[in-house]
């Protein structure tokens, strides 16, 4: 049987350039049916991986789109830098299942305080745990930084939605339904950040087009966090909005009153449908391999590699999901 022919399986499949190519790139990272395969599977797609980054052979694969299919299974468990297996819930695949019934449940249950506390907490420690599980691989977090950024993001989203209930008290119904999404805004301000202050403290490693290493910036760190902050924020902005402008329609209809049992499950399934396609769409908003102008970054940090590579005008890091 001939060799596969030799792509760089280190970038993508589809064109990041693109806003198009980067939503391709990331449906099929962010596919819930990932976190289904077994053990064996993610090790055998490992394995296929790193034998084909080594030149060698792949029976495996008859084909490069079965190369393509391993190497984004590999993609979706294993940290793009350390290559460690990430937590399962942590996983970007877990996104939709994991957020469509934390949202749901904020959603659903958010005019009693109890229930608000329960909800924001569970949403902020799955966030501590995406936060940590894909953050960049050469700032490692200690357990300090972890625990106190988990404490002012749970803080900051409690605060939030409390303080707000409050105020809507005796306003329209749907400004009551929105509180969520902005304690969620809140805490994702406080959360991202907080997580990854070590890089934003350190900077986060530059790399050449050939993936050599060629610095530290700590504005590339700042500009990477800014731009997760923002997808983060895009990705639950959908469900968010459209849930409660669900609802309150269905309640004004008297429809929620005629069957009070399926106000819960109408919207998990619907902020489910939403989340299928908002996790991939806001994930695809940047690159997860940022290019940065050589000229952009710290006086110092530019000096040092114009002084090193003269040629080069444009160097990469992954800012982290």
């Amino acid at each position: 049987m001939a060799l596969l022919p030799r792509v760089d399986i280190d970038k993508p499949k589809f064109d990041q350039s693109t806003y198009v190519g980067r939503a391709k790139h990331f449906f099929l990272v962010t596919n819930p049916l990932n976190l289904f395969v077994t053990s064996n599977q993610l090790e055998s797609a490992r394995q296929i991986v790193q034998k084909y980054r080594a030149g060698k052979d792949v029976p495996e694969c008859k084909s490069i789109e079965d190369l393509w299919k391993a190497k984004y299974l590999y993609d979706s468990a294993f940290h793009p830098e350390t290559g460690e297996k990430q937590l399962l819930i942590g996983r970007m695949s877990a996104q939709m299942p994991m957020n469509m019934f934390i949202t749901a449940g904020m959603m659903t249950f958010y005019k009693t305080t109890p229930a608000v506390v329960f909800w924001q907490w569970c949403n902020q420690t799955f966030n501590a745990i995406v936060n940590y599980t894909n953050r960049s691989g050469t700032t490692p977090i200690s357990q300090t930084q972890l625990f106190t950024s988990y404490c002012l993001a749970t803080g900051g989203a409690l605060g939030t939605a409390l303080t707000l209930n409050r105020a809507v008290k005796n306003m329209n119904p749907l400004v009551g339904r929105l509180v969520p999404l902005v304690a969620v805004a809140a805490a994702n301000c406080i959360n991202i950040p907080c997580m990854r202050m070590q890089e934003l403290r350190s900077g986060v490693v530059l790399l050449d087009e050939k993936n050599n290493e060629v610095g530290i910036s700590k504005k590339a760190a700042f500009v990477g966090i800014s731009a997760v902050l923002v997808s983060r924020i895009a990705m639950a902005m959908p469900g968010m909005t459209l849930t409660p402008l669900l609802m309150e329609s269905l309640e004004k209809r008297g429809f929620l009153k005629k069957f009070p049992r399926l106000n819960a499950l109408i919207q998990t399934v619907f902020v489910g449908f939403v989340l299928l396609f908002a996790t991939p769409l806001g994930c695809a908003f940047f690159s997860q391999r940022a290019a940065i102008k050589v000229n952009s970054l710290e006086p110092e940090v530019s000096e040092s590699i114009r002084k090193k590579h003269p040629d080069l005008d444009t160097v990469w890091y992954n800012k982290g999901l």
